[in-house]
């Protein structure tokens, strides 16, 4: 949606400036007009500077713009032009950051991101001057991502700040930052980082265009972009990266991803990405290639016991007996015959129950949540197998599936786990073991049909590769990493 005032520009009668911003920012309390009067060459010129309030550096604009204002004497500083201009303005302001402006609609879009405006009688153009200034948090160790060797270094909400942090670690004039606009309203900058001589151009101008061709009137938070930006929206799985941490953003650059930041949003977005790579942590690469590759495969494991543990135990309860030692079936047995429920139903009233807690701990306050989701587990547990309602195996088997889901160091990666585990608890009900190889042949074609921006998500699996062997299934040391992943530009596979 274009803005009612796109088009309409400043004029040379300040009055009729002035009436014009006031009528769009009507009602606007913290949107300030502050009057000042030039002495040049015997004649007094006005000025209005308009800026917000709670947006701007209050000393910056007192001391770097009304102060010289003020106090600027064109003889003293042997301005021998006549006629004010803004080049003469230019240089007495002392502010880096300054832009000339007709345009409403970017004077508008400017006042809202922190700048200020000054305008002049008889000059029908403006000046933009850098007076951001707004609270940010400081720069913190990332909570979902944290790890015991490695930087301690998190994104925050400002966008300048999460770009810095990439330039400080990857110092190269081959890093390009391009910034586009998205939201109709809210404005909302968004950050493209790539490295210019890696990156897949085709891959690149696609992002560009798709991110261009965004029509929505806010954007506030990077999941917007994410789902507007996706090819399989109704897939469970994840199609971006989404990492709190620079030196995984710088890792994925180096190999020919591309990096969304977007303003307000503590998370960048990484693309294109795979399977595998869900999986992979930046402890990987600082730790020795064996235990690199030894944590990879938990991971792995996790996965599977997420996903299909419930599943398996309900398949052998209901079916498969015979597959169990008989003295194992005769203690389950014994553990089992006061329950008034089939297995299916006891998996699924527990699993129910592990969800609710973690909602419940997540959106409380952090003191309570980690009280909530502790003591909340064990009496509910002990409660539950205390009145017959389900085994005790059967809360072993939760707590271990539990367990596996939250091994995986990307958190949105634990969502398809929770989406899939139910539908294989029901088909193992159904079925048995042929339930649950339906669900993971069905789980295993589906990765093979996803792409990522036309990447493959299963690969160097589907279609496989020698990246299986190189940062996949295991990672070789360091100095095998010679060549980049398929993902990066063709021209320059060699790192070194």
């Amino acid at each position: 949606m274009d803005s009612k005032y796109k088009g309409t520009l400043l004029e040379k009668k300040l009055e009729n400036n002035l009436l014009q911003l006031k009528e769009v920012f009507k009602d606007s309390y913290d949107i300030i007009y502050r009057e000042l009067r030039l002495n040049y060459h015997g004649k007094i010129v006005n000025l209005v500077l308009v800026f917000n309030s709670n947006l701007v550096d209050a000393q910056t604009i007192n001391e770097n713009i009304i102060k010289p204002i003020i106090h600027f004497n064109p003889v003293k500083e042997r301005t021998i032009i006549k006629q004010l201009h803004l080049d003469i303005l230019k240089d007495v302001i002392p502010i880096n950051g300054i832009a000339q402006v007709r345009d409403y609609d970017k004077i508008i879009n400017a006042i809202f991101s922190g700048n200020s405006l000054m305008i002049v009688n008889g000059i029908d153009e403006g000046l933009l001057l850098n007076t951001k200034e707004w609270p940010e948090r400081s720069v913190e160790e990332p909570d979902a991502e944290s790890v015991v060797r490695g930087s301690r270094e998190g994104f925050t909400e400002s966008i300048s700040t999460n770009t810095g942090l990439i330039r400080r670690k990857l110092k190269d004039p081959a890093l390009k930052a391009q910034q586009l606009q998205a939201g109709s309203r809210s404005k909302t900058n968004i950050n493209v980082l790539y490295m210019e001589d890696i990156v897949n151009k085709q891959l690149l101008d696609e992002v560009l265009s798709a991110l261009q061709d965004i029509e929505i009137d806010g954007v506030f938070e990077s999941g917007y972009v994410e789902q507007l930006l996706e090819d399989h929206p109704y897939s469970p799985f994840p199609q971006f990266q989404i990492t709190e941490r620079p030196d995984k953003v710088c890792g994925n650059l180096l190999e020919g991803k591309i990096a969304l930041i977007i303003d307000g949003a503590p998370q960048v977005l990484i693309l294109p990405t795979t399977f595998f790579q869900l999986f992979q942590s930046p402890e990987d690469y600082y730790e020795r290639t064996i235990y690199g590759s030894l944590t990879r495969w938990i991971r792995y494991l996790g996965f599977f016991i997420a996903t299909s543990f419930p599943a398996i135990y309900v398949a052998l309860i209901s079916f498969h007996q015979q597959m169990l030692p008989t003295d194992l079936i005769l203690d389950l047995s014994k553990t089992r015959a006061q329950i008034p429920f089939p297995p299916v139903i006891e998996a699924l009233l527990m699993e129910l129950t592990i969800e609710l807690l973690r909602e419940a701990s997540a959106r409380l306050p952090k003191t309570i949540g980690q009280i909530i989701g502790i003591v909340g587990a064990i009496v509910i547990g002990d409660a539950a197998v205390s009145a017959n309602l389900v085994s005790p195996v059967m809360v072993i088997i939760v707590a271990i599936t539990a367990l596996g889901s939250y091994v995986l160091p990307q958190y949105s990666t634990t969502f398809p786990l929770r989406f899939l585990r139910f539908p294989m608890i029901l088909l193992a009900a159904s079925f048995g073991a042929f339930g649950i190889i339906i669900t993971w042949s069905w789980i295993i074609v589906h990765l093979c049909s996803l792409s990522s921006f036309g990447y493959p998500y299963l690969s160097p699996l589907a279609p496989i590769s020698s990246e299986l062997t190189r940062d996949a299934a295991i990672r070789k040391p360091l100095w095998g990493f010679r060549k980049r992943p398929q993902s990066a530009n063709k021209k320059n596979y060699n790192r070194w």
